[in-house]
């Protein structure tokens, strides 16, 4: 990834959570808006674009790191309580165990979906032979942790925490996917990260995304009746076909 990459990938934390700093009378349909474009869109390039570079080595190993990605996301949320879906509920006043919990859960899932950056320019080994650049990987992750990180200053808020704690709380948890990102790239100055290697993780990141991209999209304020919003429907398809006009 060159140098800006990373100060996006970093600056979109701070943003997002800036935001719910400094605007602290914000409305959660607004929030679930742009968490159900962001949801779709992952699921795009989810389908169209990574599993492609992941099943396409043949490994028989891709499917179960899929599943792996998928199923350690389900546990990490247990931690964070997904806030990565923009759940936002205070609890207890300044309970520093729940910070660390909810903190350790994101940092975690950040730092893995970081992985798959850090080799797009040193490894030639893209979908279909070319090799497009960490681009659609890197505005998904984008488009996810900026409201992900609005929701976790939200919640640190709503739970009484000061506005020094959940600055560090952001710093931490905006360093983690660039730290990902680095360290794949460092390893694969090195040697040890090959093509094999990109392909499962990037496998495990597909699991991961679908999960989160699947529970944004499946919960909604529809009440038990089953049907979406169409407001939300509109978002749906806005973010895949974003998703898909990057393929062209």
């Amino acid at each position: 990834m060159e140098i800006w990459d990373y100060i996006l990938l970093f600056g979109c934390v701070l943003i997002g959570g800036s935001v719910a700093l400094y605007y602290k009378k914000y409305q959660q349909r607004y929030l679930n808006h742009l968490l159900t474009f962001s949801g779709a869109y992952i699921m795009g390039i989810a389908v169209l674009h990574l599993m492609p570079e992941a099943f396409e080595s043949g490994s028989k190993y891709a499917g179960t790191a899929m599943l792996f990605g998928f199923f350690v996301q389900l546990l990490l949320e247990q931690l964070s309580g997904g806030v990565e879906h923009g759940h936002i509920h205070a609890h207890g006043h300044r309970n520093y165990k729940y910070l660390y919990q909810v903190v350790l859960g994101l940092c975690l899932h950040a730092f893995f979906e970081g992985l798959p950056l850090g080799n797009y320019a040193a490894l030639e080994c893209a979908h279909a032979g070319h090799d497009h650049g960490p681009g659609h990987l890197l505005y998904g992750i984008i488009l996810h942790k900026a409201p992900a990180a609005f929701a976790l200053a939200a919640l640190l808020v709503a739970s009484g925490f000061k506005n020094k704690e959940i600055i560090i709380c952001l710093v931490i948890f905006a360093s983690m996917s660039p730290l990902g990102a680095g360290m794949a790239e460092y390893l694969g100055e090195t040697g040890w990260w090959d093509c094999a290697k990109q392909k499962l993780v990037t496998a495990f990141v597909v699991g991961s995304f679908l999960h989160i991209a699947t529970t944004i999209l499946f919960e909604t304020e529809s009440g038990g009746h089953h049907k979406l919003p169409l407001v939300k429907v509109g978002m749906i398809a806005i973010g895949l076909m974003l998703a898909f006009l990057t393929i062209l």
